[in-house]
């Protein structure tokens, strides 16, 4: 394939150092998660090494404008308004949206959300089903390295009722820690893929190619159901 990157043999990849498994998380100096999976494997059959360079969450775009970056692959779900900054691949995973409250919490449905202290991470694709949750009061809480960790401390003391957010993060969370319970979920599929600098697209279709082909040979699903079993691979 003829495509060219920042430098020569790697792909330079805008990343952070948030936690948001299963997704993407680092531990002891590795990157884990079904995001940085994926990429090695996409890398491995691109003839490439993988090179991640953590940025705060809102400075993204403007990175990734300047020219020193091939990509951004992190948690990015495809939206019109992200499109404006970067042309994006095909989705290689997709989310809904979920409550998580705690276990013995009565809320179980979006009608117990009424009146109901609701946190959302500010900026977020979640925030746009806070129209489906009229009656909740909502806190917005600003995005950050430490924003998860913020959120459920605050569930855990009671200073709100329940997290809005990414199903595939939250049932992580569930699942590592028993007093928390995803409450319901919001069917929304939001497509995630990885951002390309604009106008480099021999490498947008080399990226494309790589994950169709790893799709089609069911590379991609081993993936998924590696780091996210709880769920069916969405393609």
């Amino acid at each position: 394939m003829d495509f060219t990157t920042v430098e020569p043999g790697k792909l330079s990849l805008i990343a952070s150092g948030f936690d948001a498994r299963p997704m993407s998380f680092v531990q002891a100096g590795q990157r884990l998660g079904y995001e940085p999976a994926v990429a090695q494997v996409v890398c491995d059959r691109l003839g490439l090494e993988p090179s991640w360079t953590n940025l705060p969450i809102e400075d993204f775009y403007t990175a990734l404008s300047s020219g020193e970056y091939d990509a951004i692959w992190f948690n990015q779900t495809i939206t019109q308004e992200r499109r404006a900054w970067a042309d994006f691949t095909r989705p290689y995973g997709r989310f809904d949206d979920a409550v998580l409250t705690l276990e013995e919490s009565g809320i179980h449905g979006p009608e117990d959300i009424a009146d109901k202290r609701l946190a959302v991470v500010e900026g977020s694709i979640s925030t746009l089903q806070l129209e489906n949750l009229p009656q909740a009061e909502v806190i917005q809480f600003p995005g950050g390295n430490q924003v998860l960790p913020d959120l459920l401390d605050a569930l855990k003391q009671g200073s709100i009722h329940a997290i809005l957010g990414n199903a595939l993060m939250l049932m992580a969370m569930e699942a590592e820690d028993s007093s928390f319970r995803v409450a319901f979920q919001m069917p929304t599929q939001h497509p995630f893929g990885v951002g390309v600098l604009p106008g480099n697209r021999e490498l947008l279709d080399a990226l494309n190619d790589s994950l169709n082909y790893l799709i089609v040979d069911g590379t991609l699903a081993k993936l998924w159901g590696k780091w996210i079993p709880y769920r069916p691979f969405p393609f």
